[in-house]
């Protein structure tokens, strides 16, 4: 498979934080951003993309991306000889960034261009679901956590840490087998590629 394939996501998790109280729950905001891409063919665009496309790694870029950082804020007291965790918030942003052709494609180009995208960007939903799937279960890890007090309730807060830690090491793997799957020669990421440059030099 071809380099440009092999970047087509990037995942970056956010670190896990311990701030100040903020409102229950998890809050989730999305947007999506683009950059431009130019080519008369679907191997023209893919030489665009791999030019123009957001970084992956130090060398690289990707086709398209997938970026979400986890922010949380734990409010931790003290009750009854313990030390609680009272409320556990997430806020979840996610950034999907996409290639945008600007210049007018022939029809037919237009029509795998438009296939293309359109596989781009069930691939990156899917990191996204598992993302906030990821919080969720985090959410869960912690709930109603509690432990007998010491100074500072840090055992509670190491705790706290350790669970949503091994949560994340979790769904990361899953965020890896699934890219290994799209990923794989003739996997959906490889016939993506495939369908866009099929009729060039026909």
């Amino acid at each position: 498979m071809s380099r440009i394939a092999s970047a087509l996501i990037a995942v970056l998790a956010g670190a896990v934080t311990t701030l100040g109280p903020a409102d229950a729950g998890v809050r989730q905001t999305t947007s999506s951003r683009s950059y431009a891409v130019s080519g008369n063919t679907g191997t023209e665009l893919l030489r665009s993309m791999d030019r123009n496309g957001p970084r992956h790694g130090f060398l690289t870029r990707a086709i398209a991306q997938t970026k979400y950082t986890v922010t949380w804020s734990f409010d931790v007291g003290e009750r009854g000889g313990m030390c609680r965790l009272r409320r556990a918030d997430a806020r979840l942003s996610i950034t999907f960034t996409y290639p945008e052709a600007s210049d007018p494609l022939s029809p037919a180009l237009e029509g795998r261009w438009r296939t293309f995208l359109a596989g781009a960007r069930r691939h990156e939903e899917t990191h996204a679901r598992l993302a906030r799937q990821m919080v969720d279960a985090a959410e869960r890890a912690v709930r109603g956590l509690s432990l007998p007090v010491d100074r500072g309730c840090m055992a509670t807060r190491r705790e706290i840490k350790a669970r949503v830690d091994r949560v994340i090491a979790g769904y990361e793997a899953r965020q890896l087998a699934f890219d290994a799957l799209e990923h794989a020669e003739g996997g959906r990421v490889d016939r993506l590629i495939e369908a866009l440059v099929r009729e060039d030099g026909r």
